[in-house]
């Protein structure tokens, strides 16, 4: 489970009733959710919540760096909590699901010098895809 609300109080951020909804929403491991599917549970929980209340509140959850943003293909952006340890994604091709795998390694290593062309790499980003069990099954 990832620890969002606790990051989010030692950081100080002002945990208002929405602030929270959204938060505790997102809370948790291999969470991938839209903004749509955030606002739709966050309803569940607060029925007054607006949409963009969750779209300014996922704003300010990256712009801390406690949540990241997440864009596969040409899907919908997607919102990981899981923002502090180091982790790549591996994606279902047909259905879009979404799931963190922690790799051995640091995958820097695996870009020779020779390759950088003079860049300093400060972040990389490994995208593994393939079909998901349930669409595996269909695929058959």
């Amino acid at each position: 489970m990832s620890d969002l609300l606790e990051r989010l109080r030692e950081r100080g951020w002002r945990m208002t009733a929405q602030r929270r909804v959204v938060a505790e929403v997102l809370d948790g491991e291999h969470i991938h959710l839209t903004a749509d599917e955030v606002h739709a549970r966050a309803v569940d929980r607060l029925p007054e919540i607006s949409r963009a209340t969750v779209y300014n509140t996922l704003g300010e959850m990256v712009s801390l760096g406690e949540v990241i943003e997440v864009t596969t293909d040409r899907r919908a952006k997607r919102y990981d909590p899981n923002a502090h340890r180091p982790h790549q994604h591996l994606v279902c091709a047909r259905c879009g699901t979404i799931r963190d795998v922690h790799t051995s390694g640091d995958p820097l290593s695996q870009l020779p010098a020779g390759e950088r062309f003079g860049f300093t790499v400060s972040d990389v980003e490994v995208t593994f895809r393939g079909l998901c069990p349930a669409c595996s099954a269909t695929a058959a």
